[in-house]
């Protein structure tokens, strides 16, 4: 049963894609319940999966019951749990924010590109293979490509070519490095590589170290990490309000690849020049954070539309996580891995619900839209600016809300760290520079009203009314955020669990290659040395 319910998560949304794209024209209605209800169902399997405690132990499915490495294996864990819990989320908040402003009928095949994306999504969390990986990447940038152009207009199109550009690049690099592992290590499956990797001859040791860096800087390219996350904002910030909300859980994708690799495939291992290879990926990952964040706030100053805004702040996010991830030494990994989890969850779901907060800004300001700057006075102000403040104060990383947990939780696992000084600095700094741009945002959003006919600078504008689903669909993610914080002492235990799970590899490898190395082909001798008995791998740093 448990296994039937993880295959629905990646094939329910292809199996609706399929039928969506050839009812999308002919009964848009019956296509809107459709999508709806498959979302809804992701939500509910995944959601009870997780409370299930089914990734306590990860559950492999064996794909035509071929075992790895030699058949594709799906993985479900706490970690690609949490991520899929997240992105049906983040999916139902948008789908229903696309139906209800009818954005859906904005262009073809909305609902198909919609679910093509999730099978995507949720293949790319739970593979347990690179090359899988590579194939579920381009499934959900092929449907983010139609996404992103849906709708049509000219900033959008410009904006969606280099989104194209950078992710194609980023595709052939993933291509080379796949294509390097597979000809040195002869696996391409995550836990069988992991094995097989002590056992490389010293001469490839330099092909797979140069595969690994590709990864990782395909990782980083996904990620939007500094400096290759220019295209993010132009993308995010003119796409229409649901996909960009959607969106939210793109840049996850490349941090959970992040993660997974280096904690599945390289933390434990000690093998010739790899292991200066590990030892430099996580300083690397320290300072790119630390670059990635600061310039984050610098382009939330600089961004003239709170879209813009939204978007540097998922890209300060990744700065965030990346510092996270780069702290490795000793105990504080797993609390910082926690801390960044924790921040993970606040930034994914509360990004796509400032996204909706614009487009419901959008909609009360038709004369300026959401670009920073006076106009009319709006109807319900003091509503939506209350909820601007509360995203604000939650994004910037203030009390009370989660953005603060997490920066904190973080910030205490850096305390032992020798760049423990110029880690506070930035982290406080671009806190410190994101709330006064998020300041001067909200003051001229709601309060320097300008005067036009019809619309009194200083009039109290209360003849409009504000759907309650817009509404709801605004508030939603805060309501997430407030059970964050009233629970965030079990939640922090289930990630400080989720963490040493993590970092303690061994569990996966087992599920996934119960015999250790099983293959003629790749049996102890090919590279000239004998392997290791598989009860003896230890991982983590």
């Amino acid at each position: 049963m448990t296994a039937n319910l993880i295959t629905l998560l990646v094939l329910l949304p292809v199996a609706l894609a399929a039928i969506l794209a050839m009812t999308d024209k002919r009964a848009p209605g019956l296509s809107r319940g459709i999508s709806l209800a498959g979302v809804a169902v992701l939500l509910v399997v995944s959601v009870g999966l997780l409370l299930g405690g089914q990734g306590n132990t990860p559950q492999v499915i064996e794909l035509g019951s071929w075992a790895a490495p030699f058949g594709i294996v799906w993985v479900f864990d706490r970690l690609s749990g949490l991520m899929v819990v997240l992105t049906s989320i983040v999916a139902i908040l948008s789908l229903l924010y696309a139906v209800r402003r009818d954005e859906d009928s904005a262009g073809p095949h909305f609902h198909a590109l919609f679910q093509a994306q999730l099978f995507g999504l949720n293949g790319a969390f739970l593979t347990g293979d690179l090359f899988n990986l590579f194939v579920f990447f381009e499934v959900l940038l092929l449907a983010s490509y139609g996404l992103l152009l849906h709708g049509n207009g000219r900033k959008r199109t410009r904006a969606g070519f280099h989104y194209v550009v950078v992710n194609l690049i980023g595709s052939t690099l993933f291509l080379f490095a796949v294509g390097a592992l597979y000809g040195t290590v002869g696996s391409l499956n995550l836990a069988d590589i992991t094995l097989k990797l002590p056992q490389i001859a010293p001469d490839a040791v330099p092909i797979v170290t140069t595969a690994i860096f590709l990864l990782f800087t395909v990782f980083l390219i996904k990620g939007a990490a500094f400096p290759l996350y220019l295209w993010l904002p132009g993308a995010y910030g003119y796409a229409s309000i649901p996909v960009a909300a959607l969106f939210a859980i793109m840049t996850k994708v490349g941090l959970y690849s992040v993660l997974r690799v280096d904690s599945v495939m390289l933390s434990g291992n000690s093998i010739g020049g790899l292991v200066e290879t590990t030892a430099l990926i996580a300083p690397w990952l320290l300072w790119l954070g630390l670059i990635t964040l600061l310039l984050a706030a610098l382009g939330v100053v600089a961004g003239r539309f709170l879209r813009r805004q939204v978007a540097y702040l998922i890209v300060a996010s990744v700065g965030t996580i990346l510092i996270a991830l780069g702290l490795v030494t000793g105990s504080e990994r797993e609390l910082a891995i926690s801390g960044a989890l924790f921040y993970w969850i606040h930034t994914t779901v509360l990004s796509a619900g400032f996204f909706l907060l614009a487009g419901l800004l959008m909609r009360h300001r038709p004369e300026a839209g959401d670009g920073i700057e006076a106009a009319p006075p709006m109807p319900h102000a003091v509503l939506v600016g209350s909820l601007f403040f509360a995203y604000a104060i939650a994004m910037a990383g203030l009390p009370p809300l989660t953005g603060f947990f997490g920066k904190v939780m973080i910030l205490a696992a850096a305390l032992d760290n020798p760049l423990m000084a110029p880690i506070f600095a930035v982290v406080l700094v671009s806190g410190l520079i994101m709330v006064i741009a998020l300041a001067r945002a909200g003051s001229r959003l709601f309060y320097q009203s300008q005067a036009t006919p019809g619309h009194p600078a200083h009039a109290t504008v209360c003849d409009g009314r504000t759907p309650l689903p817009g509404l709801a669909l605004a508030i939603a993610p805060l309501a997430v955020a407030t059970v964050m914080v009233v629970g965030a002492q079990p939640l922090s235990d289930w990630l400080d669990v989720t963490a040493e799970q993590i970092t303690t590899p061994a569990g996966y490898l087992e599920a996934v290659m119960p015999d250790g190395i099983l293959s003629p082909e790749t049996a102890p001798g090919k590279f000239g040395q004998d392997y290791p008995d598989y009860p003896d791998y230890e991982g983590g740093h």
